[in-house]
């Protein structure tokens, strides 16, 4: 009787045996290569399958990645309301903005055809249909599906600035009705207001510096590069010192970064051009102005600069009469131009920090001279740069103190003890007695024995 184990082996053995004898008969003789061609068709498909599904895969998704991408942009609305005439530009920027700052470019201006809209205080009820042409424009330029989020904003300079001097009330009443009218349109108004000549200058100033790449070079390296420095100079300066003084706090701004590096260039032309922008020459109530509105009377006579002016030309050796405009111009491109190196090597004895800015003062003065006070190469001769006259400093403190003794209570002068004929009189009275003393006291030292003759 076999075992249940031997009955297993036997069954494992009889199945082996009938599996050899299967794969030697597929694998001998003409089947053989059947099955080869068969195998060989069918991975050959497969992997061709593959590859075609791989390659529309890889195009499929290429052509998904570098699709163009919908312009994320945002716009504004700006219109400038001058003393002359009104102008709208319209700006458009990457909504991701580059530094929480808009990347802004004009891509439209639209001139308002009339005069500035303080010629219209008499007849406001036209200044809807003054601002239609260029409203409608801006209607156009912008998609439709961003018209209620663009903003607009309207800035009024010089003429309303002198309308508002004139009569605030007639001011507000224009602005009123120019809010009323741009509040119809489907933008985002964001109101109307005068802005003061101050803020006209500083706005420029932004513009011009944001166009010249100057803001950019600051925010991609934290640099700045300026031309009233000479070259070579570098100074880090902290964010927060640009907004310590009343004149800068109210442009404070956040930005990326609490230090950035000056590294000066010493470019004279271009140094004279910015200090230019502090002088607002855009508007003159009067016939004749120096810059702000300031009234400036015809040049005439000769003129005494001093203090700060004469330190800064004494130091640049300009102070000298003999010296014409156009020298000095020259001697200060020069100067500014020369490597900071060589400039500390030949001042060794000036504290840095002044020494730094002196490019910047004589550019500064001059700028002020010439085109702030029109002074020209003819009247240039009548400046004399002054530090003491007669001994004494030339500046405001003697001016100051002659002021206040003015304020001071005059006092009676002091008299002398005598009338001016009684002191007469006593002089010859007594200038008589001592010659008569002097006679006699001659004759008895002479003659003592005639003397004391006539006495017995």
């Amino acid at each position: 009787m076999l075992s249940c184990c031997e009955i297993s082996k036997g069954s494992f053995a009889e199945n082996k045996t009938e599996k050899l004898m299967w794969h030697e008969a597929v694998t001998t003789g003409p089947q053989k290569s059947n099955v080869k061609t068969f195998c060989s068709k069918n991975i050959l498909a497969i992997l061709g399958f593959s590859s075609i599904i791989a390659v529309i895969a890889l195009l499929a998704v290429g052509l998904t990645q570098n699709k163009a991408l919908p312009e994320n942009v945002k716009y504004g609305i700006v219109l400038d309301a001058g003393s002359s005439h009104t102008s709208l530009y319209i700006y458009k920027w990457p909504a991701e903005k580059e530094n929480d700052t808009g990347v802004v470019h004009q891509v439209e201006e639209c001139r308002v055809k009339g005069p500035g809209i303080s010629k219209y205080v008499q007849k406001v009820n036209e200044i809807g249909i003054y601002l239609t042409d260029c409203m409608e424009r801006a209607r156009e330029v912008i998609p439709r599906s961003q018209h209620q989020e663009t903003p607009v904003y309207l800035g009024a300079t010089a003429g309303m600035r002198l309308l508002r001097m004139e009569s605030e009330e007639l001011a507000d009443r224009v602005l009123d009705v120019v809010e009323r009218s741009l509040s119809n349109y489907p933008f985002d108004f964001q109101g109307a207001r005068i802005i003061t000549g101050q803020e006209e200058g500083a706005y420029g100033w932004i513009t011009i510096n944001y166009l010249l790449g100057k803001f950019s070079q600051v925010a991609s390296n934290e640099i700045l590069r300026d031309p009233c420095f000479h070259p070579g100079y570098k100074k880090v300066v902290n964010v927060s010192d640009l907004y310590k003084t009343p004149c800068t706090k109210r442009f404070e701004m956040t930005l990326p970064f609490q230090q950035f590096e000056i590294q000066g260039i010493g470019n004279y032309q271009q140094c004279h051009q910015s200090v230019l922008e502090l002088f607002n020459t855009s508007y003159c109530p009067y016939s004749q102005c120096a810059f702000n509105g300031i009234f400036l009377p015809p040049l005439h006579g000769d003129f005494g600069a001093f203090s700060a002016f004469y330190f800064v030309m004494k130091f640049l050796n300009l102070t000298s009469e003999k010296v014409s405009q156009e020298k000095v111009t020259e001697m200060m491109k020069k100067f500014c131009s020369q490597p900071w190196e060589e400039i500390k090597t030949s001042y060794a004895g000036v504290k840095e920090k002044y020494l730094s800015e002196y490019c910047f003062s004589g550019t500064y003065i001059l700028s002020l001279l010439l085109q702030g006070y029109h002074f020209t190469a003819d009247s240039w001769e009548h400046i004399h740069f002054i530090g003491k006259i007669q001994g004494s400093d030339a500046g405001w403190t003697l001016g100051y103190m002659l002021n206040l003794t003015n304020m001071i209570p005059a006092e009676q002068p002091l008299s002398t003890p005598l009338s001016h004929s009684t002191y007469v009189f006593l002089m010859v009275l007594f200038s008589l007695v001592l010659v008569t003393v002097a006679i006699i006291g001659l004759l008895i030292f002479h003659k003592p024995s005639y003397f004391w003759k006539d006495m017995v």
